[in-house]
């Protein structure tokens, strides 16, 4: 079957925009193909510096024929609803259509519309110039006197098509002037000559022996191989950056592995900070000495040439700028570890720094006030939840005190993404306490879901504060996430207390914490905002394999806010919910609430509360249900008081069978109105004492 095979070929696409540009390429060509009813056996696409690159294969030859019913007006319609219909139907006559009857509408005029299918590079000559024109790049420019839109300059596009055992053709069309045939170039330094290709396996071929690594996922497995390998040989060991690899990739169509060094005076800078200076600046790894554990004075680079001499001339440069990054590094790392001018009096570098916050009164919100406002906050609570997660009151509260201090940093205005990493290492610096210059870092974790929670008291005391203040703050503004926006990310702040919460296994009830944080208006947030906290709950635990139907059931309960309780009653919940017992049990309990939601409608909420009259039960089902019922309540009230959510299970499920029974023997609604009132209240009994563990209406299935 013929094969397609798309290059279009530019000035260097930005790295970062490489990966989701094949991806759209290949989306917008197969869905136009397949809209127009062609389907096909595999699709890949292809992204280097200077092109995109599409194979389509298992194609047809011709686009499959069509036969289309078009249903049009009855007979005897007017004129112009039929003349409408022969337009629409391209017929030249009624002569060409034929009567259907329909039993209820009567005669009615019918077209059967057949139409072939055209040549496959017919359609392709009409989609590629669709896709080009509306592709969807986050940045496009103009050039010349034309109208097309491109990331940077389109050169030539390369469109051949046909089978395996013969020369494909060249699809040919015209985008505003831009050349297309069977052609590309190789490398821009190395091989920029032109190179004639037929199919992808050519194509794939030519392009290597002309200096070009096609596929992105070898470009990086090039690169990291070799880095390891240089890095090896000198006794060293590849620090691995998965943002460096696939940006250096994006960077090069024939990646060079080569090595530089700086000077080691430059080592006293944190190894955090040369990395992101040698990241930031020259997109280059960073090495370990695995006999210290530190970074070395020694740095890989990726090149985009096999140099002459052996790439020492671009080592030379690297070195040269790395140097001088290097350089404000250190002055920087030495800067902010002296007195702060100005601020001398106010004890340390990081007071000194938290008082220059707190004097230039920056603005958090304009409707929350400003960060030292904002660090008041948090100190305050951080101090309050000390004793919940057992941490040294005294010690949280300076943590969450200096825990914004490095963003009056040089380092950390320079490298923001250094924020509470510089802080732990100028705490420590100083003097404080090990506990505190940790916080100082982690009270930022955990950043997202494959990030772990802090486990130290200090640190979790000052990141529960910190994501609390946050929530509290914006509720209390009413600036909550909305559909998917979500600025202030309000959701990961969430899913960081349900984290630290459960990490560390903490009883933190939210609504009591709530209404002690210092906003005047905290208690009125406070069910929302719980409420936001079980939806966010959900999704941790769905992403964990939990059903959201059962946090729901729990949060039905009312007055659910310790997460750690909470999951463990959905954890007992499932458990049970997976029993026969369970299933029978849940099965009859929705029965109940089933009865009861109609009866209620006819006697009012409330009507059947109190418990069933024991004088009263004429049937032994009813008796010995009652009898059940009272068993199962109280066991099932100790259990919970002892928070043995199992152990409350188990004596729901002593239920299953009287349950059963009453069903299958009892007619609830009998005619004696006062039997039905009291069979009802056995109903609610059954209702109430399911409600002890969660409410069971909320369950599916």
């Amino acid at each position: 079957m013929p094969d397609l095979l798309l290059e279009l070929f530019s000035e260097e696409i930005p790295a970062r925009m490489q990966a989701k540009a094949a991806e759209d390429l290949k989306k917008m060509v197969t869905d136009a193909l397949v809209a127009r009813g062609v389907v096909y056996e595999g699709a890949s696409a292809y992204a280097t510096p200077r092109r995109l690159a599409l194979t389509v294969h298992g194609l047809p030859a011709r686009q499959p024929d069509t036969r289309e019913e078009r249903k049009g007006p009855r007979v005897g319609a007017p004129d112009g609803a039929i003349q409408g219909f022969l337009k629409a139907a391209g017929l030249a006559s009624l002569d060409q259509a034929r009567i259907e009857s329909d039993p209820k509408k009567g005669e009615f005029y019918v077209a059967v519309v057949e139409k072939a299918g055209r040549a496959l590079p017919d359609l392709i000559a009409e989609i590629v110039p669709e896709v080009v024109r509306s592709f969807p790049w986050p940045k496009s420019m103009r050039w010349g006197s034309g109208s097309l839109r491109w990331v940077r300059p389109l050169h030539s596009i390369l469109c051949t098509f046909g089978p395996e055992t013969e020369d494909p053709e060249v699809v040919r069309f015209e985008i505003e002037g831009v050349a297309v045939g069977d052609t590309t170039k190789g490398h821009r330094f190395m091989a920029p000559g032109t190179i004639q290709v037929r199919r992808f396996e050519d194509y794939v071929a030519k392009l290597e022996a002309a200096k070009v690594v096609l596929d992105p996922a070898r470009r990086r497995d090039i690169i990291l191989t070799d880095a390891r390998n240089l890095a090896f040989a000198q006794g060293l060991e590849l620090v691995e950056d998965d943002a460096v690899l696939h940006e250096a990739a994006g960077l090069v169509e024939w990646p060079v592995v080569l090595m530089g060094s700086f000077e080691e005076s430059f080592l006293s800078v944190p190894d955090e900070a040369i990395q992101a200076t040698i990241r930031a600046n020259q997109k280059c790894f960073v090495v370990r000495d695995p006999k210290t554990g530190r970074l070395a004075n020694r740095f890989i680079l990726i090149a985009n040439i096999e140099a002459v001499d052996g790439g020492a001339a671009i080592v030379a440069g690297n070195e040269r700028v790395i140097r001088a990054r290097l350089s404000d590094a250190k002055f920087f790392w030495e800067t902010d570890q002296k007195p702060l001018p100005g601020y001398e009096a106010e004890g340390k570098p990081l007071d000194q720094r938290l008082a220059k916050i707190i004097a230039s009164n920056v603005v958090f919100h304009e409707k929350l006030g400003t960060q030292g406002q904002r660090i008041e906050r948090i100190a305050a609570l951080a101090k309050a939840l000390a004793p919940v997660v057992g941490a040294d009151p005294a010690k949280a509260e300076r943590a969450a005190r200096l825990a914004k201090a490095d963003l009056a940093t040089e380092m950390v205005g320079e490298f923001p993404e250094l924020q509470g990493l510089m802080g732990r290492y100028y705490a420590t610096a100083q003097g404080e306490d090990a506990a505190i210059a940790a916080a100082l870092e982690d009270h930022y974790r955990p950043k997202g879901a494959g990030d772990g929670a802090p486990s130290d008291p200090v640190a979790v005391a000052v990141a529960l504060a910190d994501k609390l203040d946050t929530l509290i703050g914006f509720w209390t503004i009413d600036e909550k996430p909305t559909g998917s926006k979500d600025p202030y990310a309000l959701r990961r702040a969430a899913l960081g207390v349900i984290r630290l919460v459960l990490d560390n296994r903490l009883r933190l009830p939210l609504l009591t914490t709530v209404a002690k944080a210092p906003f005047a208006k905290s208690n009125d947030i406070a069910d929302d905002l719980l409420a936001f906290f079980a939806d966010r709950l959900k999704v941790q635990l769905r992403e964990q394999g939990a059903r959201h139907d059962l946090v729901d059931a729990v949060f039905g309960l009312g007055g659910q806010d310790d997460l750690l309780l909470i999951v463990r009653r959905v954890e007992a919940l499932g458990r049970f919910l997976g029993s026969e017992d369970g299933k029978a049990l849940l099965a009859g309990a929705k029965r109940a609430a089933n009865i009861l939601r109609i009866e209620e409608k006819k006697d009012g909420a409330g009507a059947y509360a109190g418990g069933a009259d024991a004088s009263r039960l004429t049937e032994p089902e009813e008796k010995a249900l009652q009898a059940a019922l009272q068993a199962a309540r109280q066991a099932a009230s100790a259990a919970i008081a002892a928070e043995d959510y199992e152990g409350a299970m188990t004596a729901l499920s002593q239920l299953r069978r009287p349950v059963d029974a009453f069903f299958d023997k009892i007619l609830v609604n009998a005619d004696d109105a006062a039997l039905r009132l009291n069979r009802l209240k056995l109903l609610e009994e059954i209702r109430t004492a399911t409600r002890s563990v969660a409410d069971f209406s909320r369950i599916e299935g």
